[in-house]
């Protein structure tokens, strides 16, 4: 009887291009300093600090040749690309990137610069896409672009950032006979001028942070029932602090209670001032000079409260995965621990041991076995019948683990090879509207060999 490999191969990225980054030695794929890796349907990202590859593969082999996009980055601060991610909507597909100055970069798929935009001077640690449709959980839908930056987080609304994706489309659509040649990062093509509304908060109280996200909409504070104003919930780890949470305002203005002290400790000040002018008289200070230009700030910080936070050293956190809903949050620390954490109670629910240099993602797996085995009357799966799953790469056992969530049982082990790594394709906006109902899947891309495969979502299989 043959033995099951629980994943299926789906194609090989090999290629002479893959060389300039590493590849040819063994492990390079996780041993190779400062590599980024970014998956999406057919389409693969990989790049080091100064260079993105995209690579394509199909079954019937006539993938794409890859290209190479090299961003215009400054030498004098030594700016290096330091995230990657893909941002699908529609049929539409483009490559983002931040880089370690704080900027962030749009490209098309023929590597034509589509935005540049600052956002805050810092390195940019990650990308996150993200959207929830109203249900039981979540009273309002959202579709989000957010940007992790150690003790910083920026959140893009999904509607700002389509709104600038479709006129760049539909204006490289009109240019399309002009055969004026420009560069990947000529400012004419690239549209720098115009920049995407955004939100900007401070999550560094409890110390920087290595890791965060937003994980959903949440209830005013009690002194302020009635605004208008919406909140999010974040959740950060780092090293001073394992697990820290935070509510998120839109205002960029105080809290009801700090705006009362604002308005009595400076009217107590002024009284007692001049008072103290009345008694001793003193000189009137000299006129103020008008500063000098100073160049562009960046956007000032919205209010951000810390609502919990987890200090336990010399224990440091260091990858969040959040599940599509938000309620999840699963989080790898440095003694080789795994937490999952409800992130409406914000409480961790469940522990892992043992898995140092862990890596996690959530998934959906079939549990109905009708639906899985049944072939007389097919039916396309709904949402309903997955349940959510987290698989656990444990790369000192050369294994995969999945788990049923919240406290089921552990469904399936699966072996890899030791130079691997587990990818997952970003939200694709507009996916909570799509029909048939399109499941969180995990890829495995081994480096040593260039496979490409994905991880059976049947337990069956």
């Amino acid at each position: 009887m043959a033995k099951r490999s629980y994943k299926t191969e789906l194609g090989c990225i090999a290629c002479d291009e893959l060389g300039e980054l590493g590849a040819g030695k063994p492990n390079w794929l996780v041993e190779t300093p400062h590599l980024l890796c970014a998956i999406d349907t057919h389409s693969l990202l990989i790049a080091n600090r100064s260079t993105i590859l995209l690579l394509s593969w199909s079954d019937n082999s006539a993938a794409s040749p890859p290209l190479k996009i090299r961003p215009d980055l400054s030498p004098i601060d030594a700016e290096s690309i330091t995230a990657l991610e893909w941002l699908a909507f529609g049929d539409n597909r483009v490559i983002v990137a931040g880089t370690s100055s704080g900027y962030l970069l749009f490209y098309s798929l023929r590597g034509d610069l589509i935005h540049r935009q600052m956002i805050y001077p810092g390195r940019v640690l990650k990308l996150r896409v993200r959207g929830t449709k109203k249900d039981l959980i979540q009273d309002t839908s959202s579709e989000e672009f957010c940007l992790i930056m150690p003790g910083v987080i920026a959140r893009f609304d999904g509607s700002d950032v389509q709104n600038m994706l479709q006129k760049w489309f539909e204006e490289a659509q009109s240019r399309f006979w002009d055969e004026k040649p420009r560069s990947q990062d000529s400012e004419d093509f690239g549209n720098t001028d115009v920049k995407i509304p955004y939100q900007l908060w401070n999550i560094g109280k409890n110390g920087t942070c290595s890791d965060a996200a937003i994980t959903g909409i949440m209830p005013p504070p009690l002194m302020e029932q009635q605004s208008s104003q919406r909140y999010y919930c974040a959740v950060a780890v780092g090293e001073d602090a394992v697990i820290s949470a935070y509510r998120l305002s839109e205002s960029k203005g105080r809290s009801l209670v700090g705006a009362i002290l604002s308005k009595v400790v400076p009217a107590t000040f002024s009284t007692l001032s001049s008072f103290s002018k009345l008694i001793w008289r003193s000189e009137p200070s000299p006129p103020k000079k008008s500063p000098k230009k100073l160049d562009q700030k960046p956007q000032p910080f919205a209010r951000a409260s810390s609502l919990t936070s987890l200090i336990d050293h010399p224990r440091k956190g260091e990858k969040l995965t959040l599940s599509p809903s938000g309620t999840l949050a699963a989080i790898t620390d440095s003694l080789g621990r795994i937490l999952l954490l409800d992130t409406q109670a914000l409480v961790v629910v469940r522990l892992w041991k043992g898995y140092r240099d862990a890596s996690c993602l959530f998934m959906e797996m079939l549990v109905s076995k009708n639906i899985a085995s049944s072939s007389s009357s097919y039916s396309e799966p709904s949402k309903s019948d997955y349940c959510l799953c987290l698989a656990i790469h444990a790369p000192r056992k050369g294994i995969i683990e999945i788990w049923q969530m919240r406290t089921g049982p552990r469904l399936r082990t699966i072996s890899c090879a030791k130079g691997s790594r587990m990818l997952q394709p970003s939200y694709r906006f507009g996916a909570s509207m799509s029909t048939p109902y399109v499941p969180l899947e995990v890829f495995l891309l081994n480096g040593d060999s260039g496979q490409i495969s994905i991880l059976n979502r049947t337990l069956d299989s």
